[in-house]
């Protein structure tokens, strides 16, 4: 599994950053963003990124345990 942005090329997502995007982009993506690039794919910004992988956390959810 590659996990290095698709946009940028940064390398070695961490776990929060490829669980993010599986949350928001399905779990059945082959590609990812790192945190940057998500963030303007999606017209938000990194903060509220990080903001809704705590709230995910505190939720329970998978793919951020």
């Amino acid at each position: 599994m590659k996990t290095e942005c698709i946009i940028c090329g940064k390398q070695r997502l961490n776990k929060d950053t490829i669980g993010i995007n599986k949350k928001l982009l399905g779990t059945d993506i082959q590609n990812y963003y790192c945190m940057n690039c998500l963030a303007e794919y999606l017209e938000c910004s990194v903060e509220e990124l990080l903001d809704k992988i705590e709230e995910f956390k505190e939720q329970g959810c998978t793919l951020f345990s």
